[in-house]
């Protein structure tokens, strides 16, 4: 039997001995004819032998080779760390240059993605869970124990009571008590048993039937060391991927004034400028987020973006509703006309932790004016036009998601500073320019008047035709513009690109209004906010210097009281619109103390990763 199988080309020694006894065994064995007939054709069959040499040809590949086998799952992490090395080594070393920009190239961190996602067996699709072969009757039952811990507890508002690292909550349709929300890092999520829509039947042996979650709540606190739950499972699900997303936050967040936050205990405090891991976003009013380089795993809970814009609406009309009070009360006392005024009804809105506390959310662009219609006869009062994008603004900063940018030697990032003018953004420009000027190289202005003598081409302005220049204008080919005297001035987009190409330090000090044309991934700005002192240190400060008037067109006296309150103004203004856009705040109060710091930002912007807009890289 074994010389026909060889002859075929399919021996296998392991097959053919056991066909061999078989054959040898066959009277000894109480099985039919036709039995021992399908297995001896079996084992002679050619796709039965071909399977095993596959299987015979895998198992020594991997026995004599462990590349089948992944080493590392973190291989673009470590890539990050020999990054961060090799970054201050790049201006040393033309081969750590080179390493530096192989490791950047995006096809080598696709690799090493892919590699990570492999080792780490993080396969799409998900099959689903094999479901559990069981009687129409029977009921599935997981008991899970926790080591009680100092942990923070969660809860949810109205109807919850915390459990170790998990909410509960009381079902509204069957009045159970069901798993509301696994917080990612505490026990319960270490478990991985415990899933969110379990119900809770006992604790501790104590039936939880028609108990309400303080009751659950209870029982736990009286409880010592293990915690024994009896669960029946949710409908299985695909378990809950953890977010890679990091975000830097616009705002302060406190959970110990914050009225909404379903726990204080549970909550993650953080403050404006930080950046956060959003580990989960399951919860359409709280995420789970952890600190960036915080060695505490455990989540907290966050307001997301959506619950965080909403406060920010009520905030605003609040605000709003209180100017507009004093507007009115300045009138004569009030509401003129008796009747003449006409408010806006309450809208209903879904139900969220502000609970109803927002109204009329559709009716927040609308000019504060137009909320009360007043009779015509009655005297005008005038807005400050420039004021209505206080509370008009396109963009609710609340979070923007963030990667770490790696300075590029032949692509540095343009420095941008922005500040009320009088601020001192001029002296520091001309200041850092005049200390490095084959570094720093600032872009040279449009303009369609003509050249006055002694003037260059392309030196103190590139003179254009103004039908040109209107031209380039209307296709948005310029940073900012104006009308001076009959003359138009401009600073192209190109030309600022132009300087960013030739590998120098483009610095500009344009209009605030001028960032959101910067702010793109093809010119990655580094923008520095120049702020003025308060107002005693404003004005002595300027005049110990004998500071000029910017104010002043012939620049021949000092600022007044009221120009150095115009810049405080102006300064609250701009912070107010943008401060979510600064990379970088340097107060003006030193000028000398300013400059050094203007020069220590400029460093790390060559020499460190730092956090920039993920669109950036997309």
């Amino acid at each position: 039997m074994s010389i026909t199988m060889e002859q075929n080309g399919v021996f296998d020694p392991a097959l053919a001995g056991l066909l061999e006894s078989l054959v040898g065994s066959r009277d000894a064995i109480s099985a039919s004819k036709e039995e021992l007939d399908f297995l001896s054709n079996l084992l002679q069959s050619k796709e039965l032998h071909a399977l095993f040499k596959v299987y015979n040809s895998i198992v020594d590949r991997v026995h004599d080779d462990r590349r089948c086998s992944p080493v590392l799952s973190s291989s673009m992490q470590i890539t990050l760390d020999v990054m961060e090395v090799l970054l201050p080594r790049i201006s040393l070393s033309d081969t750590s240059r080179q390493l530096f920009q192989l490791l950047q190239n995006p096809h080598i961190q696709g690799l090493l993605c892919a590699h990570d996602a492999v080792a780490q067996k993080d396969y799409l699709p998900r099959l689903p869970e094999i479901p559990q072969e069981m009687d129409e009757d029977e009921e599935t039952i997981k008991i899970v124990q926790l080591v009680k811990s100092t942990e923070p507890l969660d809860g949810e508002p109205d109807s919850a009571e915390p459990i170790v690292g998990a909410t509960i909550k009381t079902d509204e349709e069957n009045g159970k008590i069901i798993i509301a929300r696994v917080m990612h890092g505490g026990a319960a999520d270490r478990s991985g048993l415990i899933n969110v829509g379990d119900e809770v039947c006992e604790v501790n042996g104590i039936n939880v039937e028609g108990k309400s979650p303080a009751d659950v709540l209870q029982i736990l606190q009286h409880s010592e060391g293990t915690i024994t739950f009896k669960l029946i499972p949710a409908d299985p699900k695909s378990g809950a991927r953890e977010s890679k997303m990091k975000v830097r936050a616009h705002f302060d967040f406190n959970t110990d004034v914050d009225p909404y936050i379903p726990c204080k205990e549970a909550g993650l405090s953080f403050s404006k400028g930080e950046v956060l891991h959003i580990v989960s976003q399951d919860d359409p009013y709280w995420w789970q987020a952890r600190k960036e380089g915080d060695r505490n795993m455990r989540a907290g809970l966050i307001p997301s973006k959506a619950l965080q814009e909403r406060k920010i609406i009520h905030e605003r009309l609040s605000m709003a509703d209180q100017k507009k009070k004093w507007v009115m009360d300045t009138i004569n006392g009030g509401c003129i006309g008796g009747g003449g005024m006409t408010c806006l009804p309450d809208r209903s809105i879904a139900k969220d932790p502000l609970c109803g506390s927002l109204a009329a959310l559709n009716d927040l662009g609308e000019d504060m004016a137009s909320e009360c219609l007043v009779r015509t006869r009655v005297k005008k009062v005038i807005y400050d036009a420039a004021e209505s994008d206080d509370y008009d603004r396109e963009d609710i900063a609340t979070y923007e998601e963030v990667v770490k940018l790696y300075p590029r030697p032949e692509f540095p990032r343009p420095i941008v500073l922005i500040g009320p003018p009088g601020v001192g953004r001029n002296e520091l420009k001309r200041r850092i320019m005049e200390l490095n000027p084959d570094k720093y190289h600032t872009p040279v202005p449009h303009t369609s008047r003509s050249p006055r003598p002694g003037e260059v081409n392309g030196k103190e302005y590139n003179f254009v035709s103004r039908e040109l220049m209107e031209e380039q204008i209307a296709r948005g080919e310029f940073l900012e513009f104006g009308e001076y005297k009959g003359n138009l001035y401009g600073t192209s987009l190109e030309s600022v690109k132009s300087i960013i190409r030739s590998g120098l330090t483009c610095i500009i000090n344009p209009h605030y209004q001028a960032l959101k044309m910067l702010r793109t991934p093809d010119i990655k700005p580094y923008i520095i906010y120049i702020k003025p002192p308060p107002f005693d240190v404003l004005k002595s400060t300027r005049n110990g210097a004998f500071a000029m008037s910017t104010f002043d067109e012939t620049n021949s006296r000092g600022f007044t009281d009221d120009e150095f309150n115009e810049i405080l103004r102006s300064s609250k203004r701009i912070e107010f619109l943008y401060d979510h856009w600064f990379d970088e705040i340097i107060v003006n109060d030193d000028f000398k103390l300013a400059l050094e710091q203007l020069l220590e930002a400029d460093h790390k912007l060559k020499t460190e990763p730092l956090w920039a807009p993920a669109s950036w890289l997309q």
